[in-house]
């Protein structure tokens, strides 16, 4: 693997002077190979990673499984651009298994999901059957350890 894709999909916010001293190479190299990746739509875009259990009035997120029959001139294709045009969904993926996609959902409320999927999505000719499951907790995402296990307060109290 590239080792600049690499470092910038461990943490986009290094400076191109920090990844140039990382890689041992020149400043001016590593902002042209950069510029060189997003022109060809390599990297796509920059993004935080957010513990969103740490922020006030949150969405709720859901994994929903969809089980389509795929269309014969486009394959998944079509159906993968029908579910990424709605605003609810944040990422689309193809998968191998029961299921032949993944989509990441996010809604105000369990209901606004319930909602979604029961009156837009599986609504859609050609989906067969969905499988909700909400996220409850998140532990680690992309790579980001979200919890700090060694620094949690131990809730029980000492009865003497």
């Amino acid at each position: 693997m590239d080792k600049l894709l690499q470092l910038l999909s461990t943490n986009s916010g290094f400076t191109t002077a920090e990844i140039a001293s990382m890689l041992g190479e020149p400043e001016d190299y590593i902002k042209a190979q950069i510029k060189e990746y997003e022109n060809k739509g390599i990297i796509k875009g920059y993004q935080a990673v957010v513990n969103w259990e740490e922020v006030e009035n949150s969405n709720v997120e859901a994994l929903i499984e969809l089980k389509v029959t795929p269309k014969k001139e486009t394959g998944f294709d079509e159906m993968a651009e029908l579910c990424m045009a709605f605003e609810e969904v944040e990422s689309v993926y193809l998968m191998a298994g029961a299921y032949d996609f993944a989509l990441i959902v996010q809604g105000q409320s369990m209901q606004d999901i319930a909602m979604f999927v029961a009156k837009k999505l599986s609504t859609i000719d050609g989906v067969l059957s969905t499988g909700t499951h909400f996220i409850m907790r998140r532990y680690k995402d992309r790579g980001m350890n979200l919890t700090d296990f060694d620094n949690q307060a131990d809730g029980r109290s000492l009865i003497l």
